[in-house]
Formats: C-alpha cells, sequence, structure tokens
C-alpha cells in the first residue's frame, strides 16, 4: 500500500473516532427530579388506585378503558423509573421488587388494552402484594 493511502485510512480512522467520542459526549444522562416519596405520592397510588377501583367500578366506556389503561402503563414505567442509578437503593431487592412492578403493570396493560376486567382483579391482588413485599424492607417506619 502506498503512503497516501495509509495516510488516509489513517485520518479515516481518526475522524471516525472522533465522531463516535462527539455523538457519546452528547447522550444525556438519566436527571432524576422527584424523590421516592413524591414518585409514590404523586404517579403510583393514583394509578394503583385505578386499577384496584375496577372490580368495584368496571370501566363502561373507551373513555374509562383509556385510564385504566393510561394507569396501568405509568405503573410499568414507574418501575423502570426506580431503578434509575442514583434513585435505586440498592441491586438486590431493589431491583427485584422494582422489576416485579414494571411485570405486574405490563400485565395490567395487556388486559386493560383486552378490557378484560376479571384479569384486572387478579392483577390487582398481585400488584397489592408488589408493593407491600416492597415496602416491609424499604418503607419508612413512623417514629415511635
Amino acid at each position: 500500500m502506498n503512503l497516501t493511502k495509509s495516510r488516509a485510512l489513517f485520518f479515516m480512522g481518526f475522524a471516525i473516532l472522533l465522531l463516535a467520542k462527539a455523538g457519546s459526549a452528547q447522550a444525556p444522562g438519566f436527571q432524576p427530579v422527584g424523590t421516592i416519596h413524591q414518585i409514590m405520592v404523586g404517579l403510583v397510588a393514583p394509578a394503583s388506585d385505578v386499577i384496584f377501583a375496577v372490580p368495584n367500578h368496571a370501566p363502561k366506556d373507551d373513555k374509562d378503558w383509556a385510564s385504566v389503561q393510561n394507569s396501568a402503563l405509568t405503573l410499568a414505567e414507574v418501575g423502570n423509573l426506580l431503578m434509575i442509578p442514583g434513585r435505586a437503593k440498592d441491586n438486590g431487592n431493589w431491583m427485584k421488587f422494582a422489576k416485579a412492578l414494571v411485570d405486574t403493570g405490563s400485565e395490567a396493560f395487556k388486559a386493560a388494552n383486552a378490557k378484560d376486567a376479571k384479569a384486572l382483579e387478579d392483577i390487582g391482588d398481585k400488584l397489592d402484594e408488589a408493593c407491600e413485599t416492597c415496602h416491609a424492607k424499604y418503607l419508612p417506619k413512623p417514629p415511635q
């Protein structure tokens, strides 16, 4: 290979490395905004209340079902939010419990999309269990 081709390959490789570095340097990182408590009160509690209400107040129309779908989706995505580095309490049970919220919320989302009130009743029980298991380990105990 002649010197000109070698230089051209060298500069092309160098340019590719610079572009790759520039692209990765611009990628945004996670930026948690709310506290765990704010997420629980502002997102999880209202969304789970919608799921828990389905057995006694079954959705009657598409608007009601959309509310259940959105609430289920919120629960699933909150599980992901709880796994963000800097927000996760540990890499053990916290991650397992957050994943359970993702899985249960996903199940609820599928059931809501299918407009299956009976399945949502069963999923509500699983959701309650997932929340209570996590709370037993991580919810701060009130002072006595």
